[in-house]
């Protein structure tokens, strides 16, 4: 894992990874909520947008992800 982020709602925790992946926690389950498959290489940072609906992810250049609300809150 290279880098992590929290939404700002607190509800997520994004991790970004050294196998390509973004994966989306819920916090209060501790459970993955979501993978986010599609870079080419590492993904080394991850940040929230202010609103927590966009997540941005830097591996091989940007990506911009649309994360879902957590159900339920």
């Amino acid at each position: 894992m290279w880098d992590t982020a929290f939404s700002p709602d607190g509800r997520r925790l994004a991790s970004a990874s050294e196998d390509y992946t973004v994966k989306l926690w819920d916090t209060a389950s501790g459970d993955e909520a979501l993978t986010l498959r599609g870079h080419l290489r590492c993904v080394n940072s991850v940040t929230f947008s202010p609103d927590g609906t966009r997540l941005l992810c830097g591996a091989d250049g940007m990506k911009i992800w649309e994360t879902l609300p957590v159900a339920g809150r």
